[in-house]
């Protein structure tokens, strides 16, 4: 029987959390091979990671069919799920990122502190899709998107269960700030490396990813990159909206939210 601070709010069995795990570290690795591999400065035999981390899709489908077959996820949570995404579709399409203004993590995070991290790892991958879908977003980028809002969901199903009150919503706004410029950085480094010629104004030199280059040289220049053309605009703007989302209307969306948990979650026999 679950409990407002139950930890395993929609269990997670160890096939499902392999499956995540896997999941996230293979996109890791797609989203930092330009700081990883050695690649010929000729661009010979490079491979272009969008293709590949197409190949991650199955395994998010595989994190969701394992939950079901475990009993972890019933027809009343699937349903949840999809009204969720519906609702932070309708959210990004309707805030479109305008000037860093963001309201997609608001409900992402809310929704895995109380479902937990499997649940919002889903999330993420759904919320972003079907956004993608009603904005024309689906491009090459879409999949590193999806599977960073995916992190941010299941960062905050992780995220101490102790923690209650006027702290619990001081967590979930730091995290969502923290969240936030992670999300940018990621988003980032999956398109910097085929950005060629980058000259910023102001900043001598080019910062532009250079193919074979020491690592520490590469990830020097793009964190100056991110620095200059998102940290203090978009992403700022991101932290701020999620950030005073959640300390406005975090308390009462949390009830809402737990109330419906205790009703839609059944736990495994």
């Amino acid at each position: 029987m679950s409990t407002l601070l139950d930890p395993r709010a929609v269990p997670l069995a160890l096939r499902s959390r392999l499956v995540l795990g896997v999941a996230s570290v293979a996109g890791l690795m797609m989203l930092c091979w330009p700081l990883l591999v050695q690649v010929p400065a000729d661009g010979s035999g490079r491979t272009d990671p969008p293709f590949l981390f197409l190949l991650l899709l199955p395994l998010v489908i595989a994190v969701v069919v394992a939950e079901i077959s475990e009993g972890g996820m019933d027809s009343r949570v699937l349903a949840i799920l999809g009204v969720l995404s519906a609702i932070n579709a309708l959210m990004r399409l309707l805030s479109a990122g305008t000037a860093g203004v963001e309201l997609v993590f608001f409900l992402l995070i809310l929704a895995g502190r109380v479902f937990g991290a499997g649940f919002g790892f889903v999330l993420g991958v759904t919320s972003l899709f079907a956004s993608a879908l009603l904005t024309a977003g689906v491009g090459p980028w879409l999949p590193f998107q999806m599977m960073a809002a995916a992190w941010v969901g299941m960062g905050a199903g992780l995220l101490p269960r102790r923690v209650s009150g006027r702290w619990e919503i001081a967590m979930l706004a730091a995290y969502g700030v923290v969240a936030a410029y992670a999300f940018g950085l990621l988003m980032n480094l999956s398109g910097w490396p085929f950005l060629l010629g980058i000259a910023v104004p102001g900043h001598e030199g080019n910062l532009s990813y250079v193919a074979g280059a020491p690592l520490l040289d590469n990830l020097q220049t793009f964190l100056v990159y991110s620095l200059i053309t998102s940290t203090g605009s978009f992403d700022t703007g991101r932290a701020i909206t999620t950030a005073l989302a959640l300390v406005l209307l975090g308390p009462s969306v949390l009830t809402t939210l737990r109330r419906a948990s205790r009703r839609a979650v059944v736990s495994p026999s």
